[in-house]
């Protein structure tokens, strides 16, 4: 389904906290008039006077390595045209962040102000001594072609346009894989281009490197296909002008193998896809509408081959399964250039990688257990996490056998781990849940829907598909609110627990069943059920909802207590436990207990080991767990200390195919030299700890929150562990991405739950 963006929403996440979406982090300790001194004067005259012995040392002193340079005139953003450098800076930050978050590359986005080609090759290749590769974004046609040919001829450095060439490089990949399904020669196929520009070109001259045939393409544009007999033909163009009689597009689609549109929305209709040859393969790649609509197209032929741009349809060729591992391989191996060889390498690793068994994350992720290599599965989708460790040793790989890397890799088992360390493998975590929870919404129950943060994710989620929300509170109130703030809730349901009798009935005396041996009477479970927390964690006990979501007003005990009163732990669980995620440049780690049991005993600890590892697993990580303490193995004595020594061995003897291990101090369990030096016979030496179990209530809720403020880390929860169906308590003034956050995972607990 596409995306339903507001422009209120839009605006508001790019002026959140600090306006745009990057900043620069230093990467050294900066806490001491030593550190000072050796970051700038008088120490950094060392690294310089290496570097100018040696430009090379640039590499090993500086950043360049890693450093991309992402560069736009603004005059072809998006489909917004030529709009100005200015107004081009928002895309070329979301690339910069892209190449972050996907491959561990740093970015400056640079916008310059010049139209004229030639200054404007000049003013980047001015920029070389300070980036590792320089990535062109949004120049527009015919310039694009020369300004990145003359840089990629005159710089040292990888050049790629990424308009031209990403693209080119997925949907080649797809159409390897396409022909292969349908069992067609790539030298045979006659191929029909509709669109002129940048990309519509890269993508030709790329399938004629992959081995379609000159002849056999047949290009259009508005005024038709392009023919050697047209007036004032440009040199771009005529490249691919036919001598044939082929006037107009449907002339050229009558028996074509393959259509790729690059061109306008809705403009080929069933007919023409009906005069395509047997088994024909469509790639309607323009955005946000394709040629023809993928349902439309699909209910023309039932031999269809097909691709879009986008990501609610099958085979959506999406750049972002390029251009970051391109340029990560090409920088590892320090590339002079992207060269053919490195781009036909790229391809024809997606294409592999698509015909390769689909790992469970990816399946779980897209909520697809039945994706497989085929007509609905051309190419990997972008959050398999096998992307980064696929194309990037390819890449560098072509790079040297090439000619062009001036550094070698040797060990690929090495580089592999170093690409999973780049990243944090685990990053996309949060990703993956959201596109898990989309595939099959679940109905939500909001205890608080009279708060305005609560129905502005509400409005996500609804938009996005993610949950199907029921809203419980007063409906004039909750419409005022509405109003007030412009938003948009049109069919959300809205249940008022004070006016809605006949429930308030039925739930009391179920109620009362529950707890008459608990010491409540008939009137008081009546007097309850008017608790928002107790009506909508009935409705999640009989069914009338599938999830609730609460304590963005409350604290969190006086929360979490209907839900354990309605719904109650799950079988063969005595208790539950509180677990948040925390998200950090070292990837997520997994915090328990921090809300819920205050000084837990030696036996329960072991319980809430079990609790956190389930829950770990619910993400699809395999849990390492230390069990913290300020002592290391019995270097200290005290009460905690031996409470948790006593809880690492009763836990290791429970869950012996579990790596657990303890006690021990936080900074120890987190870093394996310490472990090694001093503690050799650690479990958790090539098992990096991911789970920390902490011996009391205070010290996990500190932790996390020092974490929160003081590390920068993401705190995604607290995901509530051991109940019998979907309750998760939100943290008192969470925010609306945390909100959404725990939205998904409530929903993607009930889609477990229900299986």
């Amino acid at each position: 389904m596409a995306i339903k963006i507001r422009k209120e929403d839009a605006l508001s996440y790019h002026i959140q906290g600090k306006p745009g979406k990057i900043e620069v982090v230093p990467t050294k300790p900066l806490s001491s008039q030593l550190d000072l001194a050796l970051a700038y004067s008088p120490g950094v005259a060392e690294p310089c006077k290496e570097i100018e012995r040696d430009k090379e040392n640039v590499y090993k002193y500086t950043a360049k390595g890693n450093l991309v340079a992402v560069i736009s005139n603004g005059t072809a953003v998006l489909g917004l045209g030529d709009i100005g450098p200015e107004a081009s800076k928002p895309v070329m930050e979301g690339k910069g962040v892209l190449f972050k978050k996907f491959a561990g590359i740093d970015v400056f986005d640079i916008e310059i102000d010049e139209k004229d080609p030639e200054k404007l090759i000049q003013i980047i290749k001015s920029l070389e001594p300070t980036f590792g590769g320089v990535n062109l974004e949004d120049i527009k046609a015919p310039e694009c072609f020369v300004i990145e040919q003359t840089l990629k001829r005159d710089m040292n450095i990888p050049v790629m346009h990424d308009d031209q060439h990403g693209t080119a490089i997925i949907s080649g990949a797809a159409l390897l894989n396409a022909l292969e399904v349908v069992d067609k020669k790539i030298d045979e196929i006659k191929l029909v281009v509709n669109g002129a520009g940048a990309s519509a070109v890269s993508c030709t001259r790329f399938y004629m490197s992959l081995g379609v045939k000159r002849e056999n393409i047949i290009m259009c544009d508005k005024e038709g296909a392009i023919r050697m007999d047209r007036q004032n033909l440009d040199a771009i163009k005529g490249e691919f002008a036919t001598h044939r009689d082929i006037n107009t597009l449907t002339e050229a689609l009558t028996g074509a193998d393959v259509f790729l549109g690059l061109s306008a929305g809705n403009i080929v209709s069933p007919d023409q896809i009906k005069a395509m040859a047997p088994n024909p393969i469509v790639f309607a790649l323009a955005n946000p509408d394709p040629e023809i609509a993928y349902d439309l197209a699909m209910e023309t032929r039932d031999d269809l081959i097909m691709a879009t741009g986008r990501s609610d349809y099958p085979n959506q060729v999406n750049n972002v399964l390029g251009f970051p591992y391109i340029f990560r391989g090409a920088l590892d191996v320090r590339a002079t250039s992207i060269n053919e060889e490195m781009k036909l390498a790229a391809a024809k690793a997606i294409a592999k990688l698509a015909k390769e068994p689909i790992p469970e994350i990816v399946n779980k992720a897209y909520g697809d257990a039945k994706m497989a290599f085929g007509r609905f599965y051309l190419i990997p989708k972008p959050l398999d996490p096998r992307l980064i460790t696929t194309i990037a040793p390819a890449v560098a790989k072509a790079a040297m056998e090439s000619g062009v890397a001036k550094t070698l890799i040797t060990d690929w088992e090495a580089y592999e781990l170093e690409l999973q360390e780049r990243i944090g493998i685990d990053q996309r975590l949060m990703l993956r849940v959201v596109t898990r929870a989309k595939k099959n919404p679940k109905r939500v129950v909001f205890a608080e829907a009279d708060n305005v943060k609560i129905l502005k994710a509400v409005q996500v989620l609804r938009d996005e598909k993610v949950a199907i929300p029921i809203l419980l509170g007063r409906k004039e109130k909750i419409d005022e609110i509405i109003a007030e703030n412009k938003l948009d809730l049109s069919g959300v349901q809205i249940v008022d627990p004070y006016t809605d009798d006949e429930r308030l009935t039925k739930y009391g005396n179920i109620l009362f069943e529950k707890r008459k041996r608990k010491g409540l009477t008939p009137k008081e479970c009546f007097r309850l059920m008017k608790d928002r927390n107790y009506f909508g964690s009935m409705m999640v006990e009989l069914g009338e909802a599938d999830a609730l979501i609460s304590g963005l007003t409350k604290d969190y005990p006086k929360t979490i207590l209907p839900a354990l009163h309605v719904i109650g732990v799950k079988e063969g669980t005595d208790r539950v436990a509180g677990m948040y995620i925390m998200n950090t440049e070292r990837g997520p780690f997994f915090f328990s207990d921090t809300t819920v049991n205050v000084n837990p005993t030696a036996e329960q600890l072991v319980e809430i080991v079990g609790l956190t590892a389930n829950g770990v697993k619910f993400f699809d990580i395999d849990p390492k767990v230390a069990i913290l303490s300020y002592s290391n193995f019995g270097s200290a004595k005290g009460e905690v200390a031996s409470k948790t020594a006593k809880a690492t061995a009763m836990a290791k003897a429970k869950y012996p195919n579990m790596v657990i291990e303890g006690e021990m101090q936080a900074n120890v369990a987190l870093n394996e030299e310490i472990q090694k030096e001093n503690y050799p016979f650690s479990d958790l030496i090539g098992n990096r700890a991911n789970t920390l179990i902490f011996p009391d209530l205070s010290s996990g809720n500190i932790a996390y929150k020092l974490l929160s403020e003081l590390g920068h880390a993401e705190a995604i929860g607290p995901v509530l562990l051991g109940m019998n169906k979907p309750v998760h308590i939100l943290q008192l003034g969470s925010s609306i991405r945390e909100i959404i956050n725990m939205v998904a995972i409530a929903v993607v607990d009930a889609q477990t739950k229900s299986s």
